[in-house]
């Protein structure tokens, strides 16, 4: 049998929650806790062409500013091609080492010599073993080369950064076993098409799960958006029925999103009920509240309903802002532009409270938002109200009154 360390006391073991390796990309520093972890394993997933490779270039270059060498792994393109694409970010002046190679074998020599505090492997599918009778991106050859890095970062090596493909359905292509075997899965979404990308933690060993990222990608690469709530209401028309503004809760950061409505009769005899970037079934859950609870006759109307900059809100609290917004469109009456949100809705069409409501409004606030309709149960929890105007609700019919005069 192999030599084994002795067990040690837990109390006793190193703590590296001080260690940390920051850049001044924060928002690449927030979804990961703080910074990247030294000996962790990192595996970044994304679709072709979103920007992941350009993202690890300028988190690369930031890393050799403070920390010396990195190892920058291409294995699919060649010397030249990241070359090129370093020229156009301005990222050739710092400690980033390349290695355009392929056979892990000789990529993990390489780290031996060089010792650098931080390698990134793009892609981890281009990767192979030469012992391995099966093909570069095959079920084996990803698991076994990503057990390959796992070993290097956790036996005191460098922390190492792991390119994923996504898949048409969404999911990192190889085995499923790959995020298990990571400390932190992290995702870069967006549409290929749009400026604006979104770094989501899926897994994270050593922070929240709940933080995003959110990057404006620019001809010199990918720009942290550091005011993203108006970024997302910029383009908001004014005096126009069927929109309404939330807060919602990302890790620590509030959001404030649009949500879109629009009402119109149907030419069918079934009306038809979509969503974008809401949950389905919670839409259609929330129209039957209104339709039982608020008496507004909507099963002769198709409902279109929109996240505006194609964000995507999950909790609860974005409740009542949906149901303002389609009682907006269907009433036809503008809710006030200046106006928050917030609640969630139950089945007796009661409103009830959220989590965090003064860090929600103060995001709100700062942004020229100076009325609020809130849960009751909210009320007792806020410290100052400011010169704003705070009205709670009870009900989704007291809502209605309140945001509409209806």
């Amino acid at each position: 049998m192999g030599r084994q360390e002795p067990p040690a006391l837990l109390a006793r073991v190193t703590d590296i929650g001080g260690e940390r390796l920051v850049t001044s990309l924060g928002e690449w520093d927030r979804v990961l806790g703080g910074g990247l972890v030294p000996g962790s394993l990192i595996l970044v997933g994304g679709e072709p062409g979103i920007g992941k490779s350009t993202l690890l270039l300028q988190v690369a270059d930031l890393l050799a500013a403070r920390y010396g060498r990195v190892l920058y792994i291409s294995g699919e393109e060649s010397a030249v091609q990241v070359r090129l694409r370093a020229q156009r970010l301005g990222t050739l002046t710092g400690e980033i080492y390349l290695l355009a190679a392929t056979d892990v074998e000789a990529i993990l020599a390489g780290i031996e010599e060089l010792a650098p505090p931080v390698v990134i492997v793009d892609s981890i599918q281009a990767m192979f073993l030469p012992t391995l009778q099966a093909a570069p991106g095959s079920v084996s050859q990803v698991r076994e080369c990503a057990a390959r890095f796992l070993h290097l970062a956790k036996e005191g090596g460098p922390a190492v950064i792991l390119v994923g493909h996504v898949t048409k359905e969404g999911f990192l292509a190889g085995p499923r076993v790959l995020e298990h075997l990571v400390d932190t899965v992290l995702y870069l979404e967006g549409e290929r098409y749009q400026a604006y990308r979104i770094l989501r933690a899926v897994k994270n060993r050593f922070g929240s799960t709940n933080e995003i990222g959110i990057f404006e990608m620019a001809g010199g690469g990918l720009r942290e958006v550091l005011n993203p709530s108006a970024m997302l209401l910029a383009e908001r028309p004014a005096g126009v029925a069927g929109s309404s503004v939330v807060a919602c809760l990302e890790g620590t950061r509030p959001l404030l999103l649009e949500v879109q409505a629009l009402v119109s009769p149907t030419t069918f005899g079934n009306p038809r009920r979509l969503s974008t970037g809401l949950d389905y079934n919670r839409t259609l859950l929330l129209t039957a509240v209104l339709e039982k609870r608020a008496g507004l006759h909507l099963g002769g109307y198709d409902i279109y309903l929109n996240v505006a900059g194609g964000m995507t809100i999950s909790e609860p609290a974005a409740d009542l802002g949906i149901c303002l917004a389609i009682a907006s469109a269907f009433k036809d009456r503008p809710v006030e532009a200046r106006t928050l949100v917030l609640g969630e809705v139950g089945l007796a069409g009661e409103v009830r409270s959220v989590t965090q409501i003064e860090r929600r409004l103060e995001e709100a606030g700062r942004l020229g938002f100076r009325r609020f309709l809130i849960p009751a149960g909210n009320r007792s929890r806020l410290i100052s109200q400011g010169e704003y105007e705070v009205y709670d609700v009870r009900s989704v019919v007291e809502a209605l009154e309140m945001g509409l005069g209806t």
